[in-house]
């Protein structure tokens, strides 16, 4: 009796320091999942700290007369006087205005920088678009110049940041505040606009529309071919070592660092093909090259998880073998097949490396209108931000990345919910 009192001591004992393993095993676990969210949340509250500010930017309220002596045009329709337009001289005129205490050559040039270099062609375009102004007078809310903008941010911050400043600027600041006359707007240039050296002025328009044009090349691309690649390797690819020789290949080649495809790229489709630098066609190429192994190896996935009774029930009803997979085995492996494209589509959209080396890191002003216009894409976008010195494109530089951050999380998701909501459990 006592060696079995023995006997079961030892086990409860056992037990115990089994449960007591597996707890801390759960806490390892729970720490590790803890700092990883930890990590992620310092990650994007200082992405986001940093970048709010730049969906809104610091206006300057005018008067601005439209005298048609002052900017020396007179017919809107005369492409030559409008060319050669003294649009600055609005802002110049409408500053003075407002500061007519103001003399001095250099009192005059600090004053004329409180507003961007583009506020002249801002007044351009809004004349344009109104030719009944000519000739007449209105308030407008003219976009101030970087470095007031961050002066201004950072003052109602209550850490004003005047390094760049002069102290009769941020006078001349202080006065139009007290007046009503400088405040944060909306910064639909963010939205609107393509690239600028002046960062007021820049915006992720263009870079948009260049992924835009290269995802839409690269799904036309990867998609059709990765999905007939799948089809024939699992269906129709007799087993021998040619065939295994390339699933070996299609595996590593989706872990081979991307920038590589962009060298590839560079060697074959601009050096051999002489496609042309910098456009979306040359950048849909690289990345197709690519997402293909995602694509081929997601799409064979989801092609075997068809069950086999699918297929020998279509073949026992006289089916042919390539009946069985066009109408009952594509069907059902479809929604993994998306899923897979999708996800494929956002590990392109946050690449980098291979666009760099096939010149899409260009300098791009002009928004793309097609697959061969000169373009450049979010990520690159963000890098030449992040490389520039002005301070101001600290916040369009964060901006820009939580812009690419909804992308992304938005593709993921859809890829989740595609995933629920079509697939099939067998």
């Amino acid at each position: 009796m006592s060696k079995a009192t023995e006997h079961l001591s030892k086990i409860k004992h056992s037990l115990a320091g089994r449960n007591r393993a597996e707890a801390r095993f759960r806490w390892y676990g729970r720490i590790a999942i803890f700092i990883g969210l930890a990590a992620v949340a310092v990650l994007f509250g200082d992405i986001i700290n940093k970048g709010h500010g730049a969906f809104r930017t610091t206006y300057i309220n005018l008067d601005v007369s439209y005298d048609q002596d002052l900017i020396g045009v007179n017919n809107l329709a005369d492409s030559e006087q409008l060319s050669a337009g003294n649009w600055d001289a609005l802002t110049k005129s409408a500053l003075r205005a407002k500061f007519p205490n103001i003399s001095g050559r250099s009192d005059k040039r600090r004053l004329n920088n409180l507003l961007s270099n583009g506020a002249g062609f801002d007044l351009k375009d809004r004349l344009l678009e109104s030719p009944q102004l000519l000739g007449k007078t209105e308030s407008v809310w003219m976009l101030a110049d970087d470095d007031i903008d961050t002066y201004y941010k950072s003052w109602l911050a209550g850490e004003a940041y005047a390094a760049r400043l002069s102290d009769k600027q941020v006078i001349w600041i202080g006065e139009l505040h007290q007046q009503g006359l400088i405040k944060l707007q909306f910064n639909s240039n963010f939205f609107m606009r393509g690239d600028s050296r002046e960062p007021e002025q820049a915006g992720i328009l263009g870079a948009a529309i260049g992924s835009f044009l290269t995802l839409i090349v690269t799904l036309m691309l990867s998609f059709p071919i990765g999905v007939c690649a799948a089809i024939y390797l699992e269906e129709f690819a007799p087993k021998n070592r040619w065939t295994d020789f390339i699933e070996v290949n299609i595996n590593n080649l989706a872990a081979v660092p991307s920038i590589i495809f962009g060298l590839l790229g560079l060697a074959i489709f601009i050096n051999f093909f002489h496609v042309p630098r910098s456009v979306p066609l040359i950048g849909g190429l690289v990345l197709t090259l690519m997402t293909l192994p995602t694509i081929i190896i997601t799409s064979r996935a989801a092609i075997k998880s068809v069950p086999p009774s699918i297929r020998e029930a279509a073949l026992g009803m006289g089916a042919s073998r390539y009946q069985v997979v066009l109408h009952h085995v594509l069907p059902l492996a479809l929604p993994g097949m998306l899923t897979g494209a999708i996800i494929g589509m956002a590990q392109a959209l946050g690449e980098t490396a291979p666009l760099l080396m096939i010149g899409m890191v260009a300098f791009i002003v002009d928004i793309p209108s097609g697959f061969s216009d000169p373009a450049t894409v979010l990520p690159v976008q963000i890098f030449l931000w992040a490389d520039s010195p002005e301070r101001a494109f600290i916040e369009k530089t964060s901006a820009a990345i939580m812009v690419l951050l909804s992308f992304l999380i938005i593709m993921n998701t859809s890829a989740v919910w595609l995933r629920k909501r079509l697939e099939r459990r067998w």
